[in-house]
Order: C-alpha cells, then sequence, then structure tokens
C-alpha cells in the first residue's frame, strides 16, 4: 500500500491522539503480535503499537516487520512507538476519508 505525502500527513495528524492498543515485548514478533495488529486494523484501520526495550529491536524494525504480514502502511515511527494503517474491509466500521 502505497500513501502519498498528503495522506500520511492526514494520518499522523488522526494518530497523534491515540493510545498504543498493540505492544510488543520481550518475544518479540509473535504471531499472537500479528493477529492482535490484524485485528486491531480491521477495527479501527489506525493504530499505534509501543515497542519494548527488552523486544531485541527498535520501533522501525519493528513497523517494516509487523507491516508486512499485515499488508499495512507505515504511517510514522517516532522514538519507541509506531503507528500503521490499512483500510478495513467491515461494513460497521467508520472508514477515515483519505485526501487524494
Amino acid at each position: 500500500m502505497e500513501l502519498t505525502g498528503r495522506q500520511i500527513r492526514q494520518l499522523r495528524s488522526l494518530a497523534n491522539r491515540l493510545e498504543a492498543t498493540v505492544g510488543i515485548g520481550k518475544a518479540g514478533i509473535t504471531d499472537a503480535v500479528v493477529h492482535q495488529m490484524d485485528n486491531a486494523l480491521e477495527a479501527h484501520e489506525l493504530v499505534k503499537c509501543s515497542v519494548q526495550g527488552s523486544a531485541g529491536m527498535d520501533a522501525r524494525e519493528a513497523a517494516i516487520a509487523l507491516s508486512r504480514p499485515t499488508h499495512s502502511a507505515v504511517v510514522q515511527v517516532i522514538g519507541h512507538r509506531f503507528v500503521l494503517y490499512r483500510e478495513t474491509h467491515r461494513d460497521d466500521v467508520e472508514k477515515i476519508q483519505l485526501v487524494k
């Protein structure tokens, strides 16, 4: 998924108010973490994640490693947190209207 600069800025502003809902601990990126992120993306489209210091990887590495199996786009990486975006397929979720 490729996002334009305007879309990334829009998503970054929306992600500013979010709390981290998915955490990566010392076990790293496991199947459970991928499943949790996949469910969170399907329910919310925009998800903030935090990486603990004991995870053995930095936030950028974790964001890239987690975006591949979830087919999502990395929106932002700051410190030990990152934000992923993927459009949902559910009809009962209010979808983010991206700018063109």
